[in-house]
């Protein structure tokens, strides 16, 4: 090879690309991490860029931490992390003792089973630990073939390096598009060659070439760095020439790379051909197989020529083929029998590895084998016990091509595509239960057929004929010994029930179907079910019964259901009270996903408990969070919730730009839930911009049943902005209908959030001789816990006194309210509640935006668990960051907040009385 002046070799025409490189490490070693995927065609060089990074990093001082992937081990939980960590695993001292567990559990050292996000965090925390004394260098080359556990930490660690001196570069061929995509990663993609570069590429490493045959190979390389080295190679063989004209280049490539292995001795094809059906085997089971193939022992030195030509190479005391195309050349090449030979040996030299003996011995099988079959569901269940559950999904899917029963087929697809729901890869799910036959399983399988489709393709959310199949199988799989999967189906369809806001006998279907599963009525399950499905009809008697439960704060998913179904009841105290139980548990658990959703549904119901900053951090965490596991209707969820904050607090561009982008996601279509919310979130934006006529016109749309944006509970929620819409805009008769079929309702069902809303809208509509009454009614029910309505209520109470020329009354309310509203930070609100104090002869000038609403959403957090005593460690677990992002988060947050100790974040904290959440 051609080598530069200082002995390595030569890099052409990737100026930028290595610039690129040069400013991710510079920005690595100076505590600005971030990290790169490189992407392209294969051979166009992407391995030479990371090599070169490798070179810098070294040369810089930084210490390099590489993984490859390699299709043997794609199917190995966490296999890519191991060989990432081996140089720092003799060393996990300076992890908690929660985080050593966690990362010794995804390696099947510990008999826990670790959730993904808790095994980012203590891998961030391990390297983070090694980068403090040694700057870091995280290369992944083949990243597409790493498994998917493995890269789902990559990208956890690669969100997540801001602050620490590491820098991650990682290489993906360019067919795999969908893999470290859409992640927040920057992405650099490698093109051809110019023709210059080329040329100088070829003349490095072909200077003696004929120009004719120089132009053929420039024409047949295209650019491609790869082919410019290796197609001269091939030119005295004559394959060149005799290579279809219209072959890819790839297929060209591995051809020439086919017919290099074909000219090998005997012994040293079986050794490579053995080597290419899994390079991370110990030697030992390669020469095993390669005695196989040929009936005579192989000796090692048998690989040396194939290292002469140039199709292995030896690095960092591996053996490995130079170029993954080379590979999968020699694997296609080898005869079918020769390779089912080939895996068949190496299982039998791997009965100390069961996950890794499934694989090869699954890939020796030309047709049904129940016993390799199962060896690959016991594969499966190990990696469900280790938190992967890519690869478990992997397992299954072949664990049922390898099986003749048609039943146990489609159990085990159906399983993987539960397991593939849950990681909301809907593409996956989607073919998995294709493949599957409802007929050949019994309940429990069409049960979970359902569950599936539900989830990937929910369809129509008001379609009846849903519920109606949800409900039969809820039954079929109580009848069929299995209750619990029959709650979750009831569940799914009483969830539908209230998302689009069916009519109640829709709702009765479903409390029919629960009534025979014979669950308890204090179960979660059961109060939630009956909440969802039929709200106003067994509303009463639910709040009865959450008002006087004493639950078992212990069940998390039980505290979740509880307080899903205090929020549809509009009990948002209780609410909010058992859902951050939920929310805690789930943080401290790991369970990302559904402490988002937990934290979007929470967030919305904080909103009218006045804790804005706290709700604030919250919504923009279950937004963030919801991205990151891919859950992307949770996404458009905290959108909505967010859209009515901002309404709230006064920004009517945030919330319309959050509000149109909920309302124009096809993800939210049917989904009344998320729509009324956007929709009402308008009508606030545009009372508080003055437009009163048009928030009038917006909030009517949400009484509509017919209307998209209908739902039946959160539209009475919505009462009080209507109201205010229609007294500034002169239209109180056009609501007035809307307003008593509330007070009708509300007769009926005792939903604190409803009567709180209503007997605000009932007071300010009322006629002026009898407005006094209305709001002596409106100030008598509990307004204790709701800083908002109280504070809304004594601003229309005191606008109302100082109309009928109470001065001196009007001034109490009306002091009230402003210093409610400066205290919540509803900027427009606390705005007409100063203009109605001046026009009753009192001054009362706008407060200055306190330092602490500067803060961002995770500097918040982190200054609201500091104060409450947590150490910087246990704030990072909680947050899912390093301590180290925690430390930098209170480097800045002391001078916002014009402290200068731990010790009076409280203090600062407490300067607005509904900050501290």
């Amino acid at each position: 090879m051609v080598q530069s002046g200082d002995g390595r070799p030569a890099v052409h025409g990737r100026h930028d690309e290595l610039a690129a490189v040069a400013r991710l490490l510079a920005e690595g070693r100076a505590g600005r991490g971030a990290a790169l995927v490189v992407r392209g065609q294969a051979g166009i060089g992407k391995s030479l860029l990371l090599s070169a990074a490798r070179r810098c990093a070294t040369d810089a001082g930084m210490l390099v931490l590489a993984a490859s992937g390699a299709e043997a081990e794609s199917a190995l939980p966490f296999a890519g992390l191991h060989q990432l960590l081996a140089p720092l695993l003799d060393d996990l001292s300076s992890l908690t003792p929660r985080l050593r567990g966690t990362l010794r559990g995804a390696f099947g050292q510990e008999g826990t089973r670790p959730d993904l996000f808790t095994i980012g965090l203590s891998v961030l925390e391990l390297l983070g630990e090694r980068a403090a004394r040694t700057p870091l260098l995280i290369v992944a080359e083949d990243a597409h073939w790493l498994d998917p556990e493995t890269l789902d930490v990559l990208v956890f660690v690669a969100r997540r390096l801001a602050v620490e001196p590491i820098a991650a570069i990682m290489a993906v061929r360019a067919p795999h598009a969908d893999v470290l995509a859409g992640a927040g990663i920057g992405q650099l993609h490698l093109g051809a060659l110019d023709d210059d570069a080329a040329g100088r590429v070829l003349a490095d490493h072909a200077p003696g070439l004929p120009p004719g045959l120089r132009n053929r190979i420039l024409t047949e390389a295209a650019g491609n760095p790869l082919a410019l080295v290796e197609l001269p190679r091939c030119v005295t063989s004559g394959s060149l020439d005799e290579l279809p004209e219209l072959l890819p280049l790839n297929e060209r490539l591995e051809g020439a790379f086919a017919d290099r292995f074909g000219q090998l001795p005997a012994p040293t094809r079986a050794v490579v051909a053995a080597f290419s059906a899994d390079t991370t085997c110990r030697l030992p089971a390669v020469l095993a197989a390669a005695r196989a193939l040929i009936g005579t022992d192989v000796a090692v030195d048998s690989f040396q020529p194939a290292i002469d030509a140039g199709l292995l190479q030896i690095q960092g005391r591996r053996l490995q083929f130079r170029h993954p195309l080379m590979r999968s050349a020699v694997y296609r090449s080898v005869s079918d029998f020769a390779r089912l030979t080939v895996h068949s040996v190496l299982a039998d030299a791997l009965a100390h590895d069961p996950d890794r003996r499934a694989w090869h011995r699954s890939a020796a099988i030309l047709g049904p084998d129940e016993g390799a079959s199962a060896e690959l569901e016991a594969a499966a269940a190990r990696a469900l016990e280790r938190g992967a559950l890519g690869v478990a999904v992997a397992d299954l899917d072949r664990a049922a091509d390898l099986t003749d029963g048609p039943a146990r087929r489609s159990s085990l697809l159906l399983r993987a595509a539960e397991l593939a729901s849950q990681l909301h890869d809907r593409t996956v799910a989607v073919q998995l239960a294709a493949k599957a036959d409802p007929a050949a399983g019994g309940p429990a399988d069409r049960g979970r057929l359902a569950l599936v489709r539900d989830i990937v393709d929910p369809g129509d959310m008001g379609d009846p004929g849903r519920i109606d199949l949800l409900c039969d199988l809820a039954v079929e799989a109580h009848a069929a010994g299995d209750t619990d999967l029959g709650a979750l189906l009831c569940w799914r369809a009483a969830s539908r029930c209230w998302w689009a806001s069916l009519p109640p006998e829709v709702g009765a279907r479903v409390t029919a179907v629960l009534g025979k599963l014979g669950l308890a009525d204090d179960d979660p399950r059961t109060v939630a079910i009956a909440a969802y499905a039929q709200s106003e009809a067994l509303g009463a008697a639910i709040l009865r019964q959450l008002s006087t439960l004493v639950p078992d704060r212990a069940d998390i998913d039980g505290m979740r259901s509880l307080g899903g179904a205090a929020l549809v009841l509009g009990d948002f105290v209780t609410a909010s009270s058992f859902m951050a139980t939920a929310a805690a548990g789930y943080r401290a658990g790991g369970r990302a996903a559904l402490l988002a959703r937990t934290l979007s549904s929470a967030g919305y119901v904080r909103l009218w408990l006045g804790r804005w900053p706290a709700v604030r951090a919250d919504l923009e965490e279950a937004e963030a969070l919801a991205e990151e596991t891919g859950d992307h209707f949770w996404v458009v969820a905290a959108r909505a919730a967010r859209a009515m904050h901002e309404a709230m607090c006064g920004d009517s561009d945030a919330a319309l730009r959050l509000a149109d982008q909920v309302l124009s996601s096809p993800l939210a279509a049917g989904v009344r839930f998320a729509t009324q919310a956007a929709q009402h979130a308008r009508g606030v934006a545009a009372n508080a911009a003055g437009h009163h006529d048009e928030a009038l016109d917006l909030l009517v749309r949400t009484f509509d049943p017919q209307d998209a944006t209908f739902h039946l509970d959160m539209s009475g929620w919505a009462l009080p902005d209507l109201a205010d819409a229609a007294v500034r805009s002169g239209r109180q008769d056009e609501i007035r209908g809307i307003v008593a079929r509330a007070a009708e309702r509300a007769a009926r069902f005792p939903s604190p959030m409803l009567h709180h809303s209503l007997a605000y809208a009932v007071a300010v509509l009322a006629p002026e001789g009898e407005a006094g009454g209305r709001f002596a009614e409106a100030f008598a029910l509990d307004l204790g816990a709701w800083p908002v309505h109280r504070a809304r209520l004594n601003l229309a109470y005191g606008a109302w006194l100082r109309r009928r020329r109470h001065i001196l009354e009007s001034r109490v309310p009306l002091r009230i309210a402003r210093d409610g509203f400066e205290a919540l930070g509803a900027v427009v609100w606390g705005r007409l509640a100063r203009e109605e104090l001046r026009a009753a002869g009192e001054e009362s000038a706008g407060r200055a935006v306190p330092s602490r609403e500067q803060l961002t959403a995770q500097e918040l957090q982190t200054a609201m668990l500091a104060a409450a005593g947590l150490s910087n460690r246990e704030i990072g677990q909680r947050l899912f960051v390093s301590h180290r992002t925690v430390s930098s988060h209170l480097y800045r947050i002391f001078p916002k907040l014009g402290i200068t100790a731990r010790s009076q974040l409280r203090e600062a904290l407490a300067a607005l009385p509904h900050g501290a959440g």
